[in-house]
């Protein structure tokens, strides 16, 4: 046996030790994969099955459940072999074929980055996962290994996967909570797109580390060990070091040198409850002098992806900054695996389910699944991608998490659509403020309420969340679409009297002449001037009467007689297409004819 095969028999071994009772199914899908691959090759030269396997290895390690894993063994053949959904579903189950079919749907999509032409690509992903969160955790699993073994690929390609990976897969591990997955997917990236950086970076972190590996040993670790055990509480204290596309990042968003970030390693205490973390921040507190404004309870105030800890900074000796994180095992779990740590089974317990914890992913689909302008599709994705949150209370003490930015009329949609639609007013921590009030974390938010308030058009750029923008939008056209049913309805009698012909009989000629399913669609028509009186005229008599050229200008071209005066060239302006029996008013240019416009409109002007 070739030593590359012995190799996956080991990996696959290891898999199925993990789940006692699935050895078999798992076994089946290697023995289908290795059948169905068995003449495809890597870019590398390797057996194609060497990727579907190191998947599986992924997953596994996630501790996902046996259906993700075995997905994820066949989450190339319906793609790259002959092998059909009805096979997949007889042999391994419906709930395998389906996120093996979702993941093939996620393959199809080409991203490059957050361009307009995309916008679809992102709806799409963005409802796969929705429908199944394992769907979107497999193709994390797919793009990791996929890039672990990008150096084969030509430097275009790398380039082009590199950029999709940290535009759209690594935020979306950071959202999910996979910790593991992100990290290691921004650092592949990393490499491939800023390959100088990324060198500049690895050699000053590898340098500096020994020294304050040392220096963590020596003067940190054991006097909080000491502590911590006097205080008769058990914990596991360990360090580790930032990654390196986070140390650049860093440099960047803090304007400083490699020489100047001083936390690349940060110290981890896990312990086994959470008043046990509360105790020990405050035995790390009593040694070292906590540095202001770098505390943050995340168990507390979870963030939008689960992830609860305490973090601290402290003055630590020799005059040396150092963060500490602090949290039970079960978070430290959540915290490194995300929503995949929701998906093992584990006895007497039930797995639970994505689309229960992650209320940002409902909201960001019912948001993008009506919009059809691509830039608002992006917009909404960046925002809710990338974004830093705000965490604020109702005035019951609930906690609501926005985006960064966030106003008070943002909270009331998220409250509920009809207090949004109605916000006449805020108070924060019981004070009135504007409208444009950007919202802090800690804040305390009441909105006061008016039934005579409504949307502005000026709210859309107070607002940040797609959640609000898409409910104001929508009010404000069902405003206008109300206005133009009223004109239409206006416009058509005048047509009705102009013609001389019922409302029965004017629709049943219009219907046969233009295309609209509803009566209602002919009077918006009209209101809106997508159809005018002209137009329609026209076509109730269209020998009598000159049709609007290819153009668009003014019809209805003539001779006319006003007061006396004979031989006024005129023209019938499209604006508002005025018939006979209008009382109109005329613009004049020179060497022009006059523009006739119906008088009613210009009041309105």
């Amino acid at each position: 046996m070739a030593v590359r095969e012995l190799e996956l028999v080991e990996i696959l071994e290891d898999i199925e030790k993990k789940y006692p009772g699935e050895e078999d199914r798992i076994r089946r899908a290697f023995e289908y994969i290795s059948d169905k691959h068995r003449d495809q090759l890597r870019k590398s030269g390797d057996p194609y099955v060497v990727h579907p396997v190191n998947v599986a290895k992924i997953l596994a390690d996630l501790n996902m459940d046996a259906t993700t894993v075995v997905a994820g063994l066949l989450h190339d053949v319906l793609e790259d072999t002959d092998a059909t959904y009805e096979e997949i579903e007889e042999l391994f189950g419906k709930e395998v074929a389906d996120i093996v079919e979702g993941v093939t749907k996620i393959g199809k999509i080409r991203f490059r980055n957050l361009k307009e032409a995309q916008a679809e690509n992102f709806r799409k992903l963005i409802l796969a996962t929705a429908k199944d969160i394992r769907v979107v955790i497999v193709k994390l699993a797919d793009r990791l290994h996929n890039m672990r073994t990008l150096g084969h690929l030509r430097r275009d390609k790398r380039v082009r996967i590199a950029e999709e990976t940290l535009s759209i897969y690594a935020p979306l591990a950071h959202r999910l909570g996979i910790w593991e997955i992100k990290r290691s997917l921004e650092d592949l990236s990393f490499k491939y797109l800023y390959p100088r950086e990324y060198e500049k970076v690895r050699k000053f972190v590898s340098q500096s580390l020994e020294d304050l590996e040392v220096y963590l040993k020596k003067f940190v670790i054991p006097r909080v060990k000491e502590e911590i055990k006097k205080a008769g509480i058990e914990a596991e204290i360990t360090y580790r070091p930032k990654h390196l596309y986070s140390v650049w990042q860093k440099t960047i968003r803090k304007n400083i040198k490699l020489e100047e970030v001083h936390d690349l390693l940060g110290v981890r205490i896990i312990v086994s409850s959470v008043q046990k973390c509360y105790m020990v921040l405050g035995i790390v507190h009593s040694i070292f002098t906590p540095v202001p404004g770098k505390f943050k309870d995340y168990i507390s105030l979870p963030k939008p992806n689960l992830y609860q800890s305490l973090h601290t900074t402290v003055i630590a000796p020799k005059g040396r900054m150092v963060e500490f994180q602090i949290r039970t095992r079960e978070m430290h779990e959540r915290a490194e695996k995300g929503i995949a740590a929701h998906w093992a089974y584990k006895e007497g317990k039930e797995k639970a389910h994505g689309e229960e914890i992650f209320s940002w992913l409902r909201d960001l689909v019912e948001n993008i699944q009506g919009s059809k302008n691509p830039s608002e599709v992006l917009d909404n994705l960046k925002r809710e991608l990338f974004s830093e949150e705000v965490f604020v209370f109702t005035p019951k003490g609930d906690l609501v998490v926005l985006p960064m930015g966030a106003t008070p009329i943002d909270f009331a949609y998220h409250i509920h659509t009809e207090v949004g639609n109605h916000c006449a007013g805020a108070k924060v921590n019981g004070r009135i403020v504007p409208l444009s009030y950007r919202l802090r974390s800690g804040d305390q938010v009441e909105i006061i309420t008016s039934p005579s308030k409504r949307p502005s058009p000026d709210w859309l750029s107070l607002v940040v969340t797609s959640k609000a923008k898409n409910r104001i939008k929508h009010y404000l056209r069902q405003v206008e679409r109300e206005r133009f049913l009223s004109e239409g309805r206006r416009i058509f009698e005048r047509i009705k009297e102009s013609a001389g012909v019922s409302s029965e009989e004017l629709v049943e000629k219009l219907k046969k002449k233009i295309r609209f399913k509803e009566e209602e669609d002919l009077y918006i028509a009209l209101g809106s001037g997508k159809l005018t009186a002209t137009k329609v005229l026209d076509i109730l008599s269209p020998k009598k009467r000159k049709k609007t050229d290819d153009r668009g200008e003014p019809s209805g071209k003539g001779v006319a007689s006003v007061e006396g005066l004979t031989g006024i060239m005129y023209e019938i302006g499209n604006c508002c297409n005025p018939v006979p029996g209008d009382e109109i008013y005329g613009v004049g240019k020179r060497g022009k004819s006059i523009v006739q416009h119906e008088k009613a409109r210009k009041k309105q002007a």
